[in-house]
């Protein structure tokens, strides 16, 4: 009897255990890595028609394309309330439980596209750190909303945005890109002559190291961590190319510079597989793939091709496998084999139009930014294959004239969020 007790008590351990691992946090913008991959598996293969079940949907978030970041079901998430940036913690059945101001909405004459923050919070353990339009940056205690630390990035690090494309001198949209956490250390973009990249103590606010080697603007894309031949890189994508960071004292490891810098924005995170690093840009810049060689102790840039292809400028590209997958100029969707840069297909032109992209299970999970529809397709080399689709019930009034649904999807505990400005979903997925 008592071995049977013990068996049965095993069984019960090992069956919680394969059910918890099932369940992954979204710490960030495009996921805990950056990578815009959940690892979450057992998840519908299809939806029905109508779509998902809808668990819930929250109506004040406020203005902007700040998607959410996920942690034990809590979410975190920024928008414009009366001209006042916040950030925000919902709870799983999404109920707001608390606030915090981070600073005024950044607009100027002419702007038909935005109205809020553009990036999304970062959540490490008791931590979360936000990022407004005007470069003011928040953290604040996740429990209470009580803020920690606060810097003003252009007046404390005399930061500055590229403003090409539009915008104000030295502003540009206004600050859009997603901090991310390194250990005791939060890396950021200020931009400008100081450096372009910076770390902060993560729970002071106290600046460690500037790249003072990079004197660049800021783009709007997030950095990425990796590591690439052994040696842990910040790789950030820049208006001329591509840069790599040693997270540990600011200093540059490697550039890759463009023949002619991107002659409009740049949004979209670089991908990495081993030491390739894919790049993509809209506007008919498309994708450069260059490999990092390691000679000694010292790190160069190659490019291995530079296409037109996916030319995306801020609906994220994703690896699975050796593919890359994104949207190709807003007409089409194309996959590419990252090693060699060969199409492997193209979508027709009845297909989907330009979206946000994530990936999870082997699938691909699409917004799109002109309807609103949510797309469920293969994740294969093999060919473009729509599984399911649906279109969210209701979007926003309140997205200026040029917005679109830019948000990008996350996946956390078996639910989809899905966000048009003040309008945040949760679907059930699994």
């Amino acid at each position: 009897m008592k071995s049977n007790y013990k068996l049965l008590l095993g069984f019960f351990v090992l069956f919680s255990a394969s059910n918890f691992l099932l369940a992954e946090d979204w710490t960030g913008f495009r996921g805990s890595d950056r990578s815009g991959h959940s690892k979450e598996t057992k998840l519908l293969a299809t939806w029905p028609k109508d779509g998902p079940k809808q668990a819930w949907i929250f109506k004040d978030c406020g203005t902007g394309y700040s998607s959410p970041a996920i942690v034990q079901n809590n979410i975190f998430i920024m928008g414009a309330r009366k001209g006042e940036e916040l950030l925000l913690k919902i709870d799983a059945t999404g109920k707001e439980l608390w606030n915090a101001k981070i600073g005024p909405v950044f607009d100027f004459s002419g702007n038909k596209w935005s109205g809020g923050p553009n990036g999304s919070p970062t959540v490490d353990d008791s931590l979360v750190f936000a990022l407004g339009s005007q470069g003011t940056l928040i953290c604040s205690d996740t429990k209470t909303g009580q803020i920690v630390w606060k810097k003003d990035l252009p007046k404390d690090l005399s930061a500055e945005v590229n403003p090409v494309g539009g915008g104000p001198e030295k502003f540009g949209w206004g600050y859009s890109w997603s901090p991310i956490v390194d250990g005791d250390k939060l890396i950021i973009v200020p931009g400008g002559s100081l450096g372009l990249l910076a770390a902060l103590n993560k729970k002071t606010g106290e600046q460690l190291w500037r790249s003072a080697d990079v004197k660049l603007q800021a783009p709007y894309a997030s950095p990425t961590l990796a590591t690439i031949d052994g040696q842990k890189t910040i790789v950030q994508i820049t208006q001329k190319g591509c840069v790599g960071v040693n997270p540990e004292n600011g200093n540059l490891l490697w550039e890759y510079k463009r023949e002619a810098e991107y002659h409009d924005v740049v949004c979209t995170s670089p991908v990495i597989s081993g030491n390739l690093i894919a790049t993509s840009v809209g506007f008919g810049d498309g994708m450069d793939c260059f490999k990092i060689e390691k000679s000694g102790d010292s790190f160069k840039a190659k490019q291995v091709y530079g296409k037109k292809e996916i030319a995306n400028d801020n609906g994220g590209i994703v690896l699975v496998g050796k593919h890359v997958y994104g949207f190709h100029m807003k007409r089409f969707w194309e996959c590419i084999d990252i090693e060699t840069g060969a199409v492997a297909w193209t979508s027709a032109r009845k297909g989907l139009t330009a979206g946000s992209v994530i990936a999870a299970d082997g699938r691909l999970y699409v917004l799109v930014e002109d309807s609103g529809e949510v797309a469920m397709l293969a994740a294969s080399p093999a060919g473009y294959k729509e599984i399911s689709k649906f279109k969210i019930p209701e979007l926003s009034t309140l997205r200026k004239d040029g917005g679109k649904l830019w948000a990008h999807p996350a996946i956390s505990d078996g639910k989809l969020f899905i966000r048009d400005q003040e309008l945040l979903y949760c679907f059930e997925i699994r």
